[in-house]
């Protein structure tokens, strides 16, 4: 039981520095005005998000489940415990691919105004769009109260 708790604690960590390496980027990048460093902020964000975010949110779902086994409980008629996995569903086929999309456009665009050397009305119009700002912030809610569920055990 400790190798799996140790295993899901450092899948937990490595999902929180996902978070905090692509979202900070993003906030950082809709409060600034320059349009180059917003792309290069994104262009970042993009990067952390597939090196971080993605396997972070996967790894702790599967170890999740690895150790709710470990711990003989019952993941449907615990109520914390699905309130957990609905959220996790929502993070996973929700957020983060949102998250994703956009910040993927908004890094293709900025290398093809790379190209142009300046900037493009594609590419001011993705940095105009709030969907990763706003699926990153939902991407902490969830993520905050996922980490108060199994603490406090409210239901």
């Amino acid at each position: 039981m400790t190798l799996v708790r140790f295993i899901h604690v450092i899948a937990l960590l490595y999902f929180a520095a996902g978070v905090g390496n692509t979202i900070v980027p993003i906030w950082r990048a809709w409060f600034l005005s320059e349009i180059e460093t917003q792309a290069l902020l994104l262009s970042d964000a993009q990067r952390n998000y597939t090196t971080w975010l993605l396997p972070g949110v996967i790894a702790t779902g599967i170890s999740g489940y690895l150790y709710t086994g470990v711990l003989e409980l019952n993941v449907i008629t615990t109520g914390w415990l699905v309130a957990m996995q609905a959220l996790w569903l929502v993070q996973i086929f929700v957020l983060v691919p949102l998250l994703g999309i956009g910040l993927r456009r908004v890094r293709n665009l900025a290398l093809q105004s790379a190209r142009k050397e300046g900037s493009t009305d594609e590419l001011r119009d993705a940095l105009a769009d709030n969907a990763p700002l706003v699926a990153g912030t939902l991407l902490i809610v969830t993520f905050v109260i996922m980490t108060w569920l199994p603490i406090f055990q409210p239901f």
